[in-house]
């Protein structure tokens, strides 16, 4: 059933107010979501139509209102995907790959000008034998596998780096026995 009153009170900030009619014994809460299409806002005095609904707490509630002499809106055609609310970019997001961008650069322009001498591919090989050769004259393969049977650091890299099987470098970083013979500290 349809009834008609007039908005005695309305809370703009919170969208909601009171509707007084002649029918009904008390006022009736109205809340802006029962007043959906409508071209304004309520106002107090606005002769108001809308229907009766009881809520779970007893209190009545206002539904499917509509202001006399205000039109209805039309809504507006949705798109399929429903909106999403996507935060703007801070500053700091902004900044951060033009950041990436001037670090990358800098550090190309810095390597690029550094005057570190590069050494030619002979004389590293060179280093490479002499020291292989200094080592395969001291030591040989037979059969040493751990670190309690190695009398220095040179053995222990020499076994390593020639010898199968062996178990020494347990962190697997490329240093032999750090514990007992190639410790650094």
């Amino acid at each position: 059933m349809i009834s008609t009153g007039r908005i005695k009170t309305w809370n703009e900030d919170r969208g909601f107010g009171f509707i007084q009619s002649d029918e009904l014994p008390k006022d009736i809460f109205v809340h802006i979501s029962a007043l959906k299409g409508l071209a304004r806002k309520p106002r107090v005095g606005d002769i108001i139509h809308f229907q009766v609904e009881n809520q779970p707490n007893g209190k009545l509630r206002a539904v499917n209102c509509s202001i006399e002499g205000v039109a209805k809106v039309a809504p507006s055609p949705r798109k399929s995907r429903p909106y999403r609310h996507r935060k703007k970019p801070g500053f700091i997001r902004k900044l951060l790959p033009a950041a990436v961008i001037m670090a990358v650069i800098f550090g190309y322009q810095k390597l690029a000008n550094s005057n570190v001498a590069v050494p030619e591919p002979q004389s590293v090989m060179s280093l490479f034998e002499s020291k292989s050769s200094n080592s395969a004259a001291k030591f040989s393969c037979n059969g040493k596998i751990h670190c309690s049977q190695m009398t220095s650091c040179e053995e222990a890299t020499f076994y390593q780096n020639n010898c199968p099987g062996t178990n020494m470098d347990g962190d697997r970083d490329g240093v032999p026995c750090e514990r007992q013979l190639c410790n650094s500290w």
